[in-house]
């Protein structure tokens, strides 16, 4: 695992640019753009490079921390532990604290088209390789990763652009998630004509599960957009018994443990309820609770869960994320008795594939449309605690503005210089 990861140190950084205008600074310990794009070899190293820039790269800091730590401060998950962490202190102050210049944000924006960007490379010059089944573990691993970028794009702002260039056209957010469900349902098309090789798999670092992965995605995305039907068939589509995870070691670090648990400068959750209003925090037997925070001696940061240790894996997709997009998809189909057989598996259940359970009783509550999906938004936010969702389900859910601090993030000061098709900014 860790020589994969310095090979993706070396190629994470192939393209930099400042907007997303893309420009290529050359760098003699990396291969260029022509080198990688005209050998199978090189794409299959910029493909191993994808989880590194996702997840890791300019300065342990990439899309994933960005992400979840923009997140859980935007809806009252976290909390800032020191106020010399500017970015993040006005992050959870929110509203007009947050401005185009804010870090956080910013490095969120760019590490999300930079490894579309690189994603890109491998699905534009796949006609290079003549292997079916490395090609299509090229094709699914490039697609997972582009659509990860593109569903964080489009949970944070407005618009984003698809593509890049000079001065590149936005695009509704709608259309960005779109291009993502496209993307991946054309992965999935590819790996069940030709299943991705040993070969590939062996050179690639390979925790996430692609098949169950590309559906898990195609899910989420499709929830997003209210597209139930074709939510449904892809949920239906995962095995819950496979785990999909970004791993990390000594080189690589778990960027939420080595930033922020590891000790108690920079965040932590806000506390045992997990930021959640009276009416909705958990039930006082909830396992989940314990899972997520640490309160006994000598605890050194209330933050627990997937980020323990730098070499702690963090999931791509729970297990009780398919099961409540299955029952919110029921529930808003009217489907009560079906969409609360969902619910009760994540409520009732004791463990999964990731140790995570919530040991609880049944739901008892009235059948109706309100009563049933506020549960679900509830063990949406217990169950996917800091998985970098609930600003998403906080709008879809239409809950009250008082449970954030903003509702859509400003593009940053960076693509506005160096863009003149960025949008005004959201007012909040």
């Amino acid at each position: 695992m860790k020589k994969r990861f310095i090979f993706s140190i070396l190629t994470a950084g192939i393209l930099t640019f400042t907007s997303c205008e893309q420009k290529e600074y050359l760098n003699p310990s990396s291969a260029s753009e022509m080198q990688v794009i005209t050998d199978v070899n090189g794409l299959i190293t910029l493909a191993n490079g994808l989880q590194y820039r996702y997840t890791v790269s300019a300065g342990a800091s990439g899309a994933l921390y960005s992400l979840i730590s923009a997140n859980g401060l935007t809806t009252k998950e976290l909390l800032v532990l020191n106020a010399g962490n500017t970015d993040l202190d006005l992050l959870s102050k929110g509203s007009g604290n947050v401005q185009g210049n804010n870090a956080t944000i910013s490095t969120l924006w760019a590490q999300s088209h930079l490894t579309k960007s690189n994603a890109d490379i491998i699905l534009k010059n796949l006609g290079i390789v003549s292997d079916a089944s490395i090609k299509s573990g090229l094709t699914a691993y490039a697609s997972i990763f582009k659509a990860l970028s593109l569903g964080a794009l489009a949970e944070f702002w407005q618009q984003a652009p698809i593509g890049t260039g000079k001065n590149i056209t936005f695009n509704s957010r709608e259309d960005v998630l779109k291009e993502a469900v496209t993307v991946l349902e054309s992965a999935a098309t590819a790996i069940a004509t030709n299943a991705p090789s040993a070969e590939f798999t062996s050179r690639v670092v390979n925790s996430v599960d692609m098949p169950n992965t590309i559906q898990a995605l195609i899910a989420r995305y499709s929830l997003m957009l209210g597209q139930y039907d074709k939510a449904l068939a892809a949920a239906n589509k995962v095995d819950l018994t496979k785990k999909s995870a970004f791993n990390f070691d000594d080189v690589s670090q778990n960027p939420i443990f080595f930033l922020s648990f590891g000790n108690r400068n920079v965040t932590e959750p806000i506390n045992t309820s997990l930021g959640l209003p009276d009416a909705l925090k958990p039930a006082v037997a909830d396992k989940r609770v314990a899972f997520y925070t640490q309160t006994a001696a000598p605890a050194k940061n209330l933050g627990t869960g997937f980020f323990t240790a730098n070499n702690a894996a963090v999931p791509v997709y729970l297990p009780g994320e398919i099961m409540l997009i299955k029952a919110e998809v029921l529930a808003r189909q009217s489907k009560f008795d079906e969409s609360i057989a969902e619910l009760n598996k994540v409520l009732t259940k004791t463990t999964d594939v990731w140790g995570l359970g919530a040991g609880l009783p049944a739901y008892s509550g009235a059948k109706d449309a309100a009563s049933v999906l506020t549960e679900i938004y509830r063990n949406r936010c217990i169950e996917l605690f800091m998985s970098g969702l609930k600003l998403e389900d906080s709008r879809r859910f239409a809950r009250p503005e008082t449970e954030r601090n903003r509702t859509w993030y400003p593009y940053p000061t960076n693509e506005r210089q160096n863009n003149t098709s960025t949008p005004a900014d959201p007012a909040n």
